[in-house]
């Protein structure tokens, strides 16, 4: 489904990504890790096309789309939970998930207001209430709702359970989970290492702009040398 090869990204004079490459076959679940600073959100943020790469390729089912406009990259089904939430302050619940709401690439609708608001019954409960009175728990479960509700064959989640209440940590990786059963692909970057080795079947690792280990998720979880030497844990 994505493939992304020597991928190199500049801010300025500064050289951030070195050659970055990655492979995410439709259906799957990829975690990224890494240290911060590591050019983790710089790669999630050039896939996006918020920032043009200095060179390298970006292919989504065989099509070339490096370079390619945000608005455009959405149109291809990929839904984007940024980190930071992005949500509208001062539109309600509703309006923020109304808003972004179209049917997948395939015409099909399985995530509906609906749907999205069962899947998260806080959101239910909180429907009139501007996007800025919500905690940040209840905004990060706007954000991954509003995602859905574009019907993604794609699903990027950058930091979604930083800063969040243990409980509230727990129930978005419960929707995680569902997620990738509905067979929509999903890409990770979260600080804990554990449950995203958990719940995806590859993952790799970051270290200065560069991919220095790739592989399946559990063997990666059992080189504790590695995550060691990487993730200093």
């Amino acid at each position: 489904m994505l493939s992304i090869a020597d991928l190199n990204t500049c801010y300025g004079e500064a050289h951030i990504l070195r050659g970055a490459a990655l492979e995410l076959p439709a259906g799957s679940a990829l975690g990224l890790l890494g240290r911060n600073g590591m050019g983790k959100t710089t790669l999630i943020r050039t896939l996006m096309g918020y920032v043009r790469p200095a060179s390298g390729r970006i292919v989504w089912d065989g099509r070339d789309v490096t370079g390619w406009a945000p608005e455009r990259m959405a149109r291809l089904g990929i839904g984007y939970v940024p980190e930071g939430r992005g949500i509208f302050p001062n539109l309600t619940v509703r309006e923020n998930l109304v808003m972004s709401a179209r049917a997948g690439v395939d015409g099909q609708r399985a995530w509906s207001e609906e749907r999205v608001l069962a899947t998260f019954p806080r959101l239910a409960e909180r429907l009139a209430h501007g996007g800025g009175q919500l905690s940040g728990g209840e905004q990060q479960m706007l954000s991954i709702g509003r995602a859905l509700m574009t019907n993604p064959r794609l699903m990027i989640l950058d930091e979604a359970t930083e800063g969040l209440a243990p409980l509230i940590v727990a129930e978005i990786w419960r929707v995680i989970v569902a997620i990738r059963e509905t067979g929509i692909s999903t890409l990770i970057v979260d600080r804990d290492y554990r449950r995203v080795l958990a719940h995806t079947d590859r993952a790799a690792v970051m270290e200065k702009g560069r991919i220095v280990i790739a592989g399946a998720s559990d063997t990666l979880a059992a080189d504790t040398a590695a995550l060691a030497r990487y993730l200093g844990v």
